[in-house]
Order: C-alpha cells, then sequence, then structure tokens
C-alpha cells in the first residue's frame, strides 16, 4: 500500500512514459482486462512510445471489452504482448486515432488485420485493396470493409513502415478500389442502365494525383458513351444514374457513417454543368470555354474506374490541351490570381491556423509546381506527373527548380502533409485547420517524433517550414531564370535558354532576349554583388511580372543597380528590408515617372526602406519649407539656390509618387489602399506643399541675390486654381497671382520694378534646363489675363476688381489662397476678394447666365480635335470641369451664408454643400466618386507616360498600366473603360440638374 501523500510506483513510472493522466491511467491498468500484463514493462514501454498514451490505453480496455469471448481477449492480450509488429501498430493507431478505436470497438475482430506482417501486406495496391472489399455487397459492408483497409494504412503510416508519399497513394488506391466497389453496387442494382453504356470515371485533384489525404473529397469527372446498339441519349442518361448512384453509396451517411464525399463539381460548367458528358462534349467545351484553372485541374485526371478503356482515351484527348494552357492570355497572372483569391477567401480567424489554404500552406507548394509543369511541361513530358513530389524532383532533374530549393519544398511539403495526416486521422474529419488545444497540439507533435517539449516543437516546425514555402513557392519560378545566366554550382543542371525564353514569355516580357541580357548582367560572375543579386532577383522578377511592363521594370531596375551599385548600402537595403524590395519593383515597373525622378538622384532609393512606411509618408508643408529655405541659405548665389531647392523638389516628387504607387498596388504586408478619394488628397496636398516650398526658397533665393535680405516692396504669391485648391496633379502647373505693395518711402515705380524682376528671374530659374523636372509658373488668371501686368498691388487689385471685374475671375477666386511671401500681405488679399467670391446677396440671374455660358463655350471650343469627349477627364461629360463648375456655382450663390463653403478645396466644398442641404447624399456621393476617378486617371497617365494628359492612352501597355494602378487586374481594360464611363455618364446627370436648375 502507498503511504499517504506519495506518489506509487506506477503512477511515477506513468508519468515518465508520457501519460497526462496518471491517476485515470492507473484505475484502467486496474481493469480485470489487464490484470494479467499490468506491470508488463513491455506494454507500458509501447504506450509510451505512441503519440497520445492516454488514449492508446483508453482505446485498448475498449477493445478488449469489446471481445466477445474470453477466449477472444486471451488471444489479443497474448498476441499484443509476444508480437512486437501487432504492438506497435495497434498500440500505434489508437494512441493517433478515437475514430479508429471506435471503430474497433464497434468491430472487435477486426484487429487481426493487423497482425499480418509480410512483405506483400507491407505496400498493397489497387488489387490488394479490390480483394479486402470484395466481400462487401451493400453500402453499409462497403464501410466497414473500406475501415478496416484504411486501419492498416494508417497502422503502417505511425509506426513509420510507409513514409508520407507511401500512405497519400495507399489511400488514393484504396479510394480507387472503393470507387470500384462503389460502381459495381450501382450497377447490380440497375443492370439494364449498366447494360446500355461505357461509364469512365476520371480521378482528379488528390485522387487522381495518387497523393489523398485520409479524409478529402474525391474529386472525379464523368465521361460515358453509348454501349453498342443504344442510344446515345438513353445511355447518358442510364450513366447519369449510375454515377449519381455512385456517389451517394460513398458519401451518405450510414449506421457505420459515410466514407468520402464523391464531388464532380471539376467537370466543364461545373455543379451547373451535365454530371455525365460523352468524350466529344467534354472536348468541346475544353475547346472553347475552359478557364485557365479548369486546365490546371487536368494535369492529376487520371482514370480510375469503370471503363478504363474509354478513360484513357479521355485522358489522351484532353492533355494536349492541357500542355497547350501556358500559351492562353494572361495564363500566369490568372493562376496568381486564382491562388490570392484562395487565400482571400480564408475567415480572419481561421487565416494563421489554415494548414492547405493560407500563405505558406501546402496550396502554395501545389499552385507553384502545377504553374512550373504548365509552362515547361508542353515541351518536357518528364514534369507530366499527377503527383506534386515526383513533379517537384522531375523539375529539379531538368533544372527548371534550383536543386537546393526543391530539397527545402521537398521537406516542407512532406511535413506539413503529414501534420495533416495527423489532424484528419484523429476523428476522420476533413479539416485542415491546426488546433489550438494544447492537449492537441502535444498529441500531433508526438505523433511527429517530436517528444521533447512537444508543443514548442510542433509550432516552431511548422513555422519554420511555413516561412520557407512562403519564400520559396514564388522564387522556384524566377530563380532558373538567374542559374540560365549565371554560374552554377557544380552539378547543377541549367535552364536551357529556349526554355527560359519560354518562362519570360509566360510571365509577360515582350523582349525575352533583352531581359536574359538584363539578368546575366546582374547577376553574372563571383562577387558579393552579383551573389547578393542573385538572392534577390527571383522575388524581383515576380513583383515586374505583376506589373503592366515587366521589361520596363527589369530594365529600370539594372538602371538603379549600375548607378548605386558600388554603394555599399543599396543592396544591403534590398536585401534585408523586405518593403524596400518590393516597394522598388512597384515604382520601377509602373511608368515612367517615377523610374525618371529616381534616375536623376537614385540615393532617393533609402526612401523605400523604412518598415513601417515612414519614409514615404508625405511631409508638412513647414518642414518642406524650412528645408527648402535652409538649402537656398547655404548655396553661393540664387542661380545655385534655386537648384538646391529644385532639388528637393525632384526627391520629394519621387517620394510622393512611390507612395501614392505603393498605396494603390499594395504590398505583402500592406494591401491597397481602397479609399481613393484619401490617395486622392494625399498626392493633391503633397505635390501643393511641395510646389509652395518650392516657391518660397526660390523667391528667397532672388530677393537675397538681388536686394539682400530686404525687397522694396512687400510681395506675396496667391495660388489658384489647383494649386489654391490643394489638388496639385504631378504634371500640373502652378497657376498663381503676384500680389506687392511698396514699403514705406519707395517709389512706386521701384518697387514695381522689383516685383517684376522677382517674377521674372523666379520663372527663369525655374524653367533652367537641368536634371531636376522645370516648375512652370502661370499667371493667366490675374486680371485681364495674359494683356495685364504680371504683378500689381493691392490697391490696382481693389480698383480693377471694383470696377472692372468679370464674373469669371470673381469664379477664379474662389480658388485664392496665399502660398508664399508676405503673411500679412497675403491675408489682406483674402479679405479683399471674399466679398466677390462669396457675393453677400449671392449671385443674380445675369451672372448665372453667364457662367453657364462660358462653360457652355469651353466645353466646346476646348475640347481638343479627334479627342473621345466621354473619356476627357477634364473637359468631357461628369468630368473634372463638370464637377468644379457644379460646386463652385452652389459656392458663389450659398458662400456668404454658409461658411463651411467657404473653402479652396473642391471634395470640402462638395461635403459642406451636402451638409447644408443644398444637394442629397446620393449626389454629392455621385460628383465625389466622379472628381476622383477623373483626378486618378490624370494622376496615373502621368506617372505612366511621364508627361501630363487629360484622356487614356492609346499604347496597350500604357493602357493596360493605367488599370493596374486603378486597381484592375491583367485584361480588364475593358472593365476599366467601362466603369468609367459609367461613373461620368451618372455624374453629368447630377451636373445637368444642379448646374442648370434655379437654385
Amino acid at each position: 500500500m502507498t503511504a499517504p501523500g506519495r506518489r506509487s510506483s506506477t503512477f511515477t513510472r506513468l508519468l515518465r512514459h508520457g501519460f497526462t493522466d496518471p491517476s485515470a491511467a492507473e484505475l484502467l491498468l486496474d481493469s480485470p482486462e489487464l490484470t494479467a500484463v499490468r506491470s508488463d514493462p513491455v506494454l507500458l514501454e509501447a504506450l509510451g512510445g505512441t503519440a497520445d498514451p492516454d488514449l492508446a490505453l483508453h482505446g485498448l480496455v475498449r477493445l478488449l471489452e469489446a471481445q466477445r469471448a474470453p477466449t477472444d481477449r486471451r488471444e489479443l492480450v497474448d498476441t499484443l504482448i509476444a508480437a512486437k509488429p501487432l504492438r506497435d501498430r495497434l498500440l500505434g493507431v489508437l494512441g493517433a486515432s478515437a475514430a479508429l478505436a471506435d471503430h474497433l470497438a464497434r468491430h472487435p475482430g477486426d484487429w487481426r488485420a493487423l497482425v499480418t506482417y509480410e512483405p506483400r501486406d507491407l505496400h498493397p495496391g489497387v488489387e490488394e485493396f479490390e480483394r479486402c472489399l470484395a466481400e462487401a455487397g451493400d453500402p453499409v459492408a462497403l464501410r466497414v470493409a473500406y475501415r478496416r483497409c484504411l486501419l492498416s494504412i494508417a497502422a503502417r503510416d505511425v509506426c513509420g513502415t510507409t513514409d508520407l508519399a507511401q500512405t497519400a497513394a495507399e489511400l488514393a488506391d484504396l479510394a480507387t478500389a472503393t470507387l470500384r466497389s462503389a460502381l459495381a453496387q450501382a450497377g447490380a442494382a440497375a443492370p439494364g442502365d449498366a447494360a446500355q453504356c461505357r461509364l469512365a470515371v476520371i480521378a482528379m485533384g488528390k485522387c487522381g494525383g495518387h497523393e489523398l489525404n485520409y479524409v478529402s473529397d474525391v474529386d472525379v469527372i464523368f465521361v460515358a458513351e453509348a454501349a453498342e446498339g443504344a442510344e446515345e441519349d438513353k445511355a447518358l442518361r442510364a450513366a447519369g444514374k449510375l454515377a449519381s448512384h455512385m456517389m451517394r453509396i460513398c458519401s451518405e451517411t450510414t449506421v457505420e457513417g459515410s466514407i468520402w464525399p464523391v464531388d464532380a463539381n471539376l467537370r466543364p460548367e461545373g455543379r451547373n454543368g451535365p454530371l455525365v458528358r460523352t468524350l466529344s462534349s467534354h472536348l468541346a467545351y475544353y475547346q472553347r470555354w475552359a478557364k485557365t484553372w479548369e486546365f490546371q485541374a487536368l494535369l492529376k485526371a487520371r482514370p480510375v474506374a469503370g471503363d478504363l478503356e474509354l478513360g484513357e482515351e479521355y485522358v489522351a484527348a484532353v492533355s494536349p490541351l492541357v500542355w497547350q494552357a501556358a500559351e492562353r492570355e494572361n495564363f500566369v497572372a490568372d493562376v496568381q490570381k486564382m491562388r490570392r483569391r484562395v487565400v482571400e477567401n480564408i475567415p480572419v480567424a481561421e487565416l494563421d491556423r489554415e494548414l492547405k489554404l493560407g500563405p505558406g500552406g501546402l496550396r502554395d507548394v501545389e499552385f507553384a509546381v502545377q504553374l512550373l509543369q504548365l509552362v515547361h511541361g508542353r515541351a518536357d513530358a518528364t514534369l507530366r506527373s499527377g503527383t506534386t513530389l515526383d513533379a517537384l524532383q522531375a523539375l529539379a532533374a531538368g533544372g527548371y527548380v534550383g536543386r537546393a530549393d526543391a530539397v527545402q519544398l521537398d521537406e516542407a511539403y512532406r511535413f506539413l502533409r503529414s501534420l495533416e495526416h495527423r489532424i484528419q486521422l484523429y476523428q476522420l474529419r476533413r479539416t485542415h485547420l491546426v488546433p489550438e488545444g494544447e492537449a492537441d497540439q502535444r498529441r500531433l507533435g508526438r505523433s511527429l517524433g517530436l517528444r521533447t517539449e512537444p508543443v514548442v516543437a510542433l509550432n516552431r516546425e511548422w513555422r519554420r517550414h511555413g516561412g520557407v514555402v512562403r519564400r520559396l513557392h514564388e522564387k522556384l519560378f524566377y530563380r532558373p531564370l538567374l542559374d540560365a545566366v549565371a554560374q552554377l554550382a557544380p552539378g547543377e543542371a541549367r535552364l536551357s535558354a529556349e526554355a527560359a525564353r519560354e518562362r519570360l514569355i509566360a510571365l509577360g516580357y515582350a523582349d525575352p532576349a533583352a531581359a536574359l541580357r538584363h539578368l546575366e548582367a546582374l547577376a553574372s560572375g563571383v562577387t558579393r554583388k552579383a551573389a547578393i543579386q542573385r538572392t534577390l532577383l527571383p522575388v524581383l522578377l515576380g513583383w515586374f511580372a505583376d506589373s503592366a511592363d515587366p521589361d520596363a521594370g527589369l530594365l529600370n531596375f539594372r538602371k538603379v543597380s549600375d548607378a548605386l551599385g558600388k554603394t555599399p548600402w543599396y543592396l544591403r537595403l534590398l536585401r534585408d528590408e523586405g518593403a524596400a524590395a518590393q516597394n522598388l519593383a512597384r515604382v520601377l515597373s509602373a511608368g515612367r515617372l517615377a523610374p525618371d525622378l529616381l534616375m536623376r538622384a537614385p540615393e532617393a532609393v533609402a526612401l523605400l526602406g523604412d518598415g513601417d512606411g515612414a519614409g514615404l509618408a508625405p511631409r508638412t508643408r513647414a518642414h518642406l519649407e524650412q528645408e527648402t529655405l535652409a538649402a537656398v541659405g547655404r548655396a553661393d548665389d540664387a542661380e545655385h539656390g534655386v537648384r538646391a531647392a529644385r532639388g528637393v523638389r525632384r526627391r520629394e516628387l519621387f517620394r510622393t509618387c512611390a507612395a501614392d504607387i505603393v498605396s494603390s498596388y499594395g504590398t505583402e504586408a500592406q494591401p491597397a489602399e481602397p479609399d481613393q478619394g484619401a490617395l486622392v488628397d494625399r498626392v493633391g496636398g503633397a505635390v501643393s506643399d511641395l510646389t509652395a516650398a518650392t516657391l518660397a526658397g526660390t523667391l528667397r533665393a532672388v530677393v537675397r541675390a538681388g536686394w539682400g535680405d530686404t525687397l522694396p516692396t512687400r510681395f506675396t504669391i496667391i495660388g489658384m486654381g489647383r494649386f489654391g485648391g490643394h489638388e496639385l496633379g504631378y504634371g500640373s502647373d502652378a497657376d498663381v497671382v503676384f500680389v506687392h505693395e511698396p514699403r514705406e518711402g519707395v517709389p512706386e515705380q521701384e518697387a514695381a520694378n522689383a516685383a517684376n524682376k522677382v517674377v521674372s528671374e523666379m520663372r527663369r530659374l525655374l524653367q533652367i534646363p537641368s536634371a531636376d523636372p522645370p516648375l512652370l509658373i502661370d499667371a493667366d488668371l490675374r486680371p485681364e489675363g495674359k494683356s495685364g501686368p504680371l504683378v500689381r498691388t493691392l490697391k490696382s487689385y481693389e480698383a480693377y476688381y471694383r470696377r472692372w471685374s468679370l464674373v469669371w475671375e470673381s469664379q477664379a477666386l474662389l480658388r485664392a489662397e496665399p502660398v508664399a511671401g508676405d503673411e500679412d500681405l497675403g491675408r489682406r488679399f483674402v479679405e479683399l476678394v471674399d466679398p466677390l467670391r462669396y457675393p453677400a446677396g449671392g449671385l443674380d440671374e445675369d451672372a448665372v447666365r453667364e457662367i453657364r455660358r462660358l462653360k457652355a463655350r469651353m466645353e466646346s471650343e476646348r475640347m481638343p480635335r479627334g479627342a473621345d469627349p466621354k473619356l476627357h477627364t477634364k473637359l468631357g461629360p461628369g468630368g473634372l470641369s463638370d464637377v468644379e463648375w457644379t460646386v463652385q456655382l452652389l459656392q458663389m450663390r450659398h458662400g456668404a451664408r454658409q461658411p463651411g463653403l467657404r473653402t479652396t478645396r473642391t471634395r470640402k466644398a462638395l461635403a459642406a454643400a451636402r451638409e447644408a442641404g443644398l444637394l442629397s447624399e446620393d449626389d454629392a456621393s455621385t460628383l465625389d466618386e466622379a472628381w476622383v476617378l477623373a483626378t486618378r486617371v490624370r494622376n496615373a497617365v502621368m506617372l505612366v507616360r511621364g508627361r501630363a494628359g487629360d484622356t487614356f492612352p492609346s499604347d496597350a501597355r500604357e493602357l493596360a498600366a493605367v488599370g493596374r494602378y486603378l486597381g484592375y487586374g491583367p485584361g480588364h481594360v475593358g472593365d476599366m473603360l467601362d466603369g468609367y464611363r459609367r461613373t461620368m455618364r451618372r455624374a453629368r446627370t447630377v451636373v445637368d440638374e444642379l448646374f442648370y436648375a434655379d437654385r
């Protein structure tokens, strides 16, 4: 007897052997069924070697209790102790699968299926499984026989007799035998139907690939032909009945549960199409209507049941179509898009536990391997395997995948599939989620051989292998392109020039020969620089391929690398900062403007490297002005000072472009910005602030060079148009008016001469040809336009506006806002023009008519000849002019009474008009959407073409690049244009109602 407070020796031994509930285990060991062997060290050792000793012991006691006679119980105990193979197999299964323990408790004689240990028993195939199922004459008996076979597969698996690939193949063979048995039962139940048709069952998915899970849908396609002398329609109906019955035999729940669902949704037209088709009907569909994913699915097609000759004919007929799929337009993009869509559909709460579909999961491996097979399998028949691991090995042998990468991916895939098997084996339920409970994770870890801290070790290994998959699944596709032009390790196979060319074409490169030359220039050699490039380029190539112009992305990357290649921080930044590399790839392949800005000062690449995105965040006007003025202050003369100011502007323009591109495209770490209005506001605000700071710096440089610290006249610059509205685009001029006021004691003519000289010198310095983009100053919105003086005094403005001001000038003043120079003078100018732009009594009817007349004239006279008005962002129906004139009319009519309307910003004024009840919520939303979209298109055109434009590009690649910037995937340019026209059409309807209504 054990003394109080002390543990029994059995309790201690149970703890040592891995039991988590030794007290319950002691009670089970004391049960009558185990009396004779409860102290046998062989039994405890064997139980301790299982995944879950507590579960194994509980299952063993249940099995012994279920034996129908004492002799049966004695036979089991004796065999268990005497025969190590049975002991390991039986206890291994009981410790890993509660569901199979339940089966054994219901069918206590099935343990004898684990006794046989002959060589032919180690790796059974379809024939052996067919013999095991031969006596099953009904669905219930088939389930029992199926579980018995599954018991032997699981036993070999948990004992390590078979590896992952062999286990998956055995499960597929058992599924094949089961489908044949089920089809035979269906045929026996309806012999008349069976006689009328030839029916072939084509396995798809993992069953077709000979790599099935323990619990998985079995994907199939049915092909039928009329038997000799039978009518085709009747034969197809008969085949449909047989196919449906076969599916029910496998799928329906009986007293013995179900086997697995048979899923025929991979057939042509999916669940909307007929269950059974003739071979010619299949071919007609695949030749005309099939999508890329359907050819990808056909990679694994394999005849398994029914008329195998017909099944082979089917595979032979569709196979050529499969290997031509890579020639389809947007093939790689379609496959990658489908992969992204799978991930996006995973519930957020399950994403981190999703073993199959999540990032770094099994599907990543399978997609990457299948993509490579489809690209290169047309010319290389050795790649045409439906089994993932066999295909991966063939890809490595052929040089299509680096051997080291293939080994790592093979190891990761085997681990993840083994973990998936163990998860499913426990309850025999279809799941791909790693359980969260510690007990479940402990069992899983031990089942995979992780006996020291199994929970910690399991999570560590899972994350490690998932990380390998995430890192390699895209790299697999691009890495060998470098090996085709770089020096390889001895014994490493090389991707042939033709294979590299095919892969680049599939990726969307228009000039694969030039691309290979760039890769050779970047990655050849034995220098550290070349080695880092070989590490970076596989991933960069994928990001370039995700753009509308991969060729330009690669060429630009070569140019930047040539410029910065000897700079120690450049490649280190790209290698160590994942965000920097992806941001750079996006920027270099999105169009001409950002790369052009970067090439003029490549060191701006450093802005892309902040992982938190702070490097791309727009700087405030105060910070920009402070830096610009400091740079000007260090310069020796005005020209050098303005050159410094323009250098700051160039760098900040690049920062703004890069942030806009990255936010529009999105990255792995940060999805694309969903709020298009926020993107427009960010660009407009950043470019406007930058322009204001540049003008302030230029003004300081000119004044200091000509007059020292003080100009003879106070001088201010008023932003107009988009500049005053904080809505400048990348290609916008700076619309301004200049105001001065002579200082006390200074003659007016001297002050005017000084002011005019300042303006003239500012315009000259900002347009001097240099590496920096010019800043064009447009003063045409001044009184009297181009005919009037370039600079006026405040009093002159007051006199002009009092006597001569036209309604269009009052409208233009709605955007007036001081941007640089004397702040007090700027404030007084605003006070002067406020009564003009927000008249106390609103606008009279003559003024309203004049505004409407001017707008109609502008639409008819300024539209470029040959332009499509419906696609013109500024003057087209529903475009910028429509929205802005409508908002400005509301401001002038109601601004005096509604303070919220007194703003220079279009969107802010539109929101204020809505809040004031001047237009409905829907109308305001429609106008805002149109204005934002038109502005985004203008920005996109400038980013893509490197020059301003008000309509969509005609070049196909440029048009596609605009589409990518706006969020449209490859092949959806038509959708983009249709969406634009639809948005503008709705806006024009609102404009017609608001602008021409008397309100």
